[in-house]
Parts: structure tokens; C-alpha cells; sequence
């Protein structure tokens, strides 16, 4: 969409256009992960380590950049009446409720009881079908170690690799090197940013995993976003992690980069989180994962710390089941384009066909060019993905 129409739907719009910038100015501040990943995860590691997995962690987090009651007040000012379009009007009064329920998990972290409860509004807790999943796939045995898996590349590496990758796409890339997150690499949304993890070792296979996940969906998803009239495409609807998970690990799936050992990450996740809904502690969740399915324990510990981080953190249940619902689509032989409009869900797909169809929503610029052709060769994980409940 050029300047000139662009000015022209605004001037059509003025009322929705006017909340969705306040919107956009006030959400900037709530990306959570980067509030709830640990500033001290090395040194706790080693401390659980060294008593022999009996002292729970005692994860510190960064400091809160905002007011948190203001930024409440802020958002419920809102006159949403005077948007005149019933549907669109009701998808911004979600798009409230979600960040200040966002806000309310930032302000609670570190306060076990409060943030637990903050965390379930927004990610639930794993169903009985969700866990017969995870344990459908952790019965299947090892794969046999293969030589893209062994870790032998540094972050300057990935970086390179990433480069590189990122030739196949329309857009900048922007890498920095972290020490304040918690998996690997991570796209951060606010500042159109891929973050590599210091002092880690990547492999082969990781590399074309994290550049499918990362870049093939989460900056795709954060460009597309960018170019939408409206900023909510770029701030994020509502729930949309299972959805934009779901994609960024189908598109480790169609590149072939997907393993029987990535999908039975996926299923320890859900398993730490269905603990964590059981009252397990910090060390049980432990003994489950590492004790119970042998998991090793530099694994079985970022699993764990990732679900009980904040007080409890159910997040990380949602990439299994987005999977399979992404899997199930592509099936059927449903497209994608709509859920990669930016930061959306399938929850929400009629409302953006509704932004469409009223001109406040603009077709897609940026494709996930493993969705093109499916390249996994692995017969064990079409029969998981298809017998998946």
C-alpha cells in the first residue's frame, strides 16, 4: 500500500486508526519473554546441580521499564464505541483484555502464586489429548546419532549461517549476540532483531531448524505485520503463540530439518507443563523429565526452568499442539497466507478476512519458502504427525 492510500484509509478510518496508535504505543512495552528470561540461569544450573537436584532455583529477572497500573488505565481509556464496525470494534476489545492480561504476567513474575494464575489466562493448561501426544512420541526410540547433530558450531557460526540464509528472504536481517535469553535463538518482535545465545554450541541440523523457525516464520510474520495498515498485526492478536509456533516448527517439518528428537522436545515441554499444573515442584519436574525418561540433564533442566521460570509458565505446551492443528490444515490443503499476515491466529482468521474485505488488511509481501515443498524424508514422523489426536 502506497503513502498516498494509506493516508487515504486512515482519513476513512480516523477513529480506529487513532486507538490502534495508542495501542501500538502502549504495547511496544509488554513483550514478556523479555522480562521473564532469567538473568541468572548459568549460576542457578550449577547451584541445582551441585545439590544433587534438591535445591530449586532462585531465578532473578529483569526490572519492569513501565508503570504497570497506569498502563491498565491507559488501556481501558480506549472508546472503542466509536468504532463503527461491530466485528472489528469486538476484535479490539479482545486485543485489551489479552495485553492487560500480558501486563498483569509482568507485573507478577517472581510471585509464584499470582503469576501462575496470570500465566493460565493466557496459555492454558495442556488437555488429556495433549499429553497422550506427548506420550505417543516419547515411546518411539532413539534415533541413531547422525553427524549433523553434533554441536560443533560458535555463535559468529550461526551468525554466518544466518546471513547467508537469510539472502533467500526480501528483508534486513538484524543479529545480536545475547546472554539474557533462554532458548538458543529468539526473534525479538519490538526491534525486528534475531538474538543468538553466547557461550553455546549450535549443530548442523540446529542451524536449519533455527533458520526455518526463526526467520522462515518469526521474522516473516514480523515483516508482514510491519507492512499492515493497522500496528495490531505487528504487536500480536490475541493467543497467537499456538499458531505462530505452530507454523515456525511445520516449517522445520517441510524443510526437513525436523527430528524424532526436536518432536520429542516438543512432548517433554508438555509434559513439564502438565507437572507443573500438578503441583510439582522445581526438582520433580526434574526427576520426571531426566530421573524418569532419561533425558540428559543440561536438557532435562532448560525444559524444566523454561516452564517453572516466573512462577509458572505454560507457553511452552502450545508449539506441540500447533503443530498438529498447522499439520492438520496443510492436509486438508488450506493455505497459510492469512496466518502470516503478522502476529495472528487461527482463532481470529474470519476477523481478518473482515480487515480484508473492509480494505484494512493488505495481502501478504513475504512467503515461507519451505512451505513451497515438502522435503522431510522422514517416515516415522509422518506417522506421528497423522496419528496425532
Amino acid at each position: 500500500m502506497n503513502a498516498k492510500d494509506l493516508v487515504a484509509l486512515q482519513n476513512a478510518n480516523e477513529s480506529l486508526f487513532e486507538i490502534d496508535s495508542n495501542l501500538n504505543r502502549l504495547v511496544k512495552k509488554i513483550e514478556l519473554l523479555s522480562y521473564l528470561n532469567p538473568l541468572n540461569t548459568e549460576k542457578e544450573k550449577q547451584r541445582f546441580f551441585a545439590s544433587k537436584y534438591t535445591g530449586n532455583p532462585i531465578l532473578k529477572y529483569p526490572k519492569i521499564k513501565f508503570h504497570p497500573y497506569k498502563l491498565h488505565r491507559m488501556l481501558f481509556s480506549q472508546r472503542l464505541e466509536r468504532i463503527t464496525d461491530q466485528k472489528v470494534q469486538k476484535l479490539y476489545q479482545d486485543i485489551i483484555y489479552y495485553y492487560s492480561n500480558m501486563a498483569q504476567c509482568i507485573q507478577t513474575i517472581g510471585e509464584p502464586k499470582k503469576f501462575y494464575y496470570n500465566s493460565l489466562r493466557l496459555y492454558g493448561s495442556p488437555t488429556e489429548k495433549d499429553v497422550q501426544n506427548a506420550q505417543f512420541i516419547l515411546h518411539y526410540s532413539n534415533e541413531t546419532e547422525r553427524a549433523d547433530m553434533e554441536k560443533i558450531y560458535s555463535p559468529d557460526d550461526a551468525k554466518a549461517y544466518f546471513d547467508e540464509f537469510s539472502k533467500l528472504y526480501d528483508f534486513p536481517l538484524n543479529i545480536k549476540l545475547s546472554t539474557a535469553i533462554a532458548a538458543d535463538a529468539m526473534v525479538s518482535n519490538s526491534t525486528q532483531t534475531l538474538l543468538i545465545k553466547k557461550n553455546t554450541k549450535f549443530s548442523k541440523n540446529q542451524l536449519l531448524t533455527l533458520a526455518n523457525h526463526e526467520i522462515g516464520v518469526h521474522l516473516v510474520t514480523t515483516y508482514n505485520g510491519i507492512e499492515q495498515p493497522l500496528k495490531i498485526f505487528s504487536n500480536g492478536f490475541p493467543r497467537n503463540v499456538e499458531t505462530q509456533e505452530g507454523l515456525a516448527v511445520f516449517s522445520e517439518y517441510m524443510s526437513g530439518a525436523l527430528t524424532l528428537e526436536r518432536l520429542k522436545t516438543l512432548a517433554y515441554r508438555v509434559l513439564a507443563s502438565d507437572s507443573l499444573i500438578k503441583g510439582y515442584s522445581f526438582s520433580d519436574t526434574f526427576d520426571l523429565i531426566h530421573g524418569t525418561y532419561k533425558l540428559n540433564r543440561n536438557d532435562a533442566f532448560s525444559i524444566t526452568m523454561r516452564v517453572h521460570r516466573g512462577g509458572g509458565f505454560t507457553k511452552d505446551r502450545l508449539y506441540l499442539s500447533g503443530l498438529k492443528k498447522i499439520y492438520k490444515r496443510h492436509q486438508r490443503g488450506e493455505a497459510m497466507d492469512t496466518l502470516l499476515t503478522g502476529k495472528v491466529t487461527m482463532d481470529y482468521e474470519a476477523d481478518i478476512v473482515n480487515l480484508q474485505d473492509l480494505g484494512l488488511a493488505s495481502p501478504i509481501t513475504h512467503r515461507n519458502i519451505a512451505f513451497k515443498e515438502n522435503k522431510n524424508e522422514n517416515a516415522t514422523l509422518d506417522f506421528i504427525l497423522n496419528h496425532l489426536k
